[in-house]
């Protein structure tokens, strides 16, 4: 799929990101799909296989789903298409820790000497969707490669996530989370609230039941957003029911609200957290 290019500088991201369709649209970002293995077999996401695909794989069949990032090769098609018109391209991606898929960018980079620049978001959904929107935005006001990488910088510094996960036995098992950190959200009727922090998933606090944790994720977004201008976004695995009622409640309570945002987490994602995710992701514009 071919989008409108923004100014001088293109901007690449990976389908971690979460973005609406619309905003991928409104923005001209370009998005690289990692691949979702579901029983064996592998798919480009967001092309090939869907969120409810992972959902549905993990529910009815007990099913295998394991991911994998973009190749190198598949980084470079993407920026020697997109460098045809462009003077430079700013590719922002899923932490490091959490995938392979910035090592990959990067790799693919080196071939474009200093044409490309290859940022490490330190978190994913929306916690790199907004700042690879940043990017996209400074692009569009003609900023430069060195400025555009600037507003990602600042952006990824002013962005928060927090989740809720059902449980965390899929973190666990994909080697997202550490096995201490498992064992401390695995306690007998504890529901873990999770953080990403330095690129990776922690857990920041334990409550009772999921309708209290909820609660709490929505009162540590308020508490994250601040008294300033705000964007919001609220990620969810097979859980849309939940995930309206928390923007609806967030909402009404940001008067300096500027953007709202819902969607499904990446099937790539969802793959790693497993059905019940509910997720906030919180950037403040100042």
């Amino acid at each position: 799929m071919s989008h409108q290019r923004n100014g001088r500088i293109a901007v690449v991201t990976d389908s971690t990101a979460s973005l609406p369709n619309e905003l991928v649209e409104r923005h001209g970002v370009h998005v690289v799909p990692l691949h979702v293995i579901i029983d064996g077999v592998s798919a480009k996401e967001g092309v090939e296989v869907l969120p409810i695909q992972v959902a549905r794989a993990f529910g009815e069949r007990r099913g295998r789903v394991t991911t994998s990032r973009p190749t190198p090769g598949e980084f470079s098609e993407v920026y020697a298409e997109l460098l045809r018109e462009a003077d430079g391209v700013v590719s922002v991606h899923v932490s490091g820790k959490l995938s392979g898929t910035v090592e990959a960018a990067q790799l693919a980079a080196e071939g474009f000497a200093d044409r490309v620049t290859v940022i490490d978001s330190c978190s994913t959904g929306m916690g790199l969707g907004f700042p690879a929107l940043a990017a996209a935005e400074a692009a569009a006001s003609g900023a430069d490669l060195a400025e555009a990488r600037r507003a990602v910088e600042e952006a990824v510094a002013r962005t928060s996530v927090l989740f809720y996960v059902d449980t965390l036995e899929f973190l666990r098992r994909g080697g997202r989370i550490g096995a201490g950190e498992a064992l401390l959200g695995t306690a007998l009727a504890v529901k873990p609230i999770l953080h990403v922090a330095d690129g990776e998933v922690l857990v920041k606090e334990k409550v009772r039941t999921a309708g209290r944790a909820l609660a709490r994720i929505e009162d540590l977004s308020l508490s994250a957003a601040g008294a300033g201008p705000v964007d919001i976004a609220v990620h969810h695995l097979d859980s849309a029911r939940r995930a309206a009622d928390v923007i609806d409640h967030l909402s009404s309570k940001l008067p300096e609200l500027r953007e709202a945002h819902t969607s499904e987490v990446s099937a790539a994602v969802g793959a790693h957290v497993g059905p019940g995710l509910v997720g906030v992701v919180v950037h403040r514009r100042a």
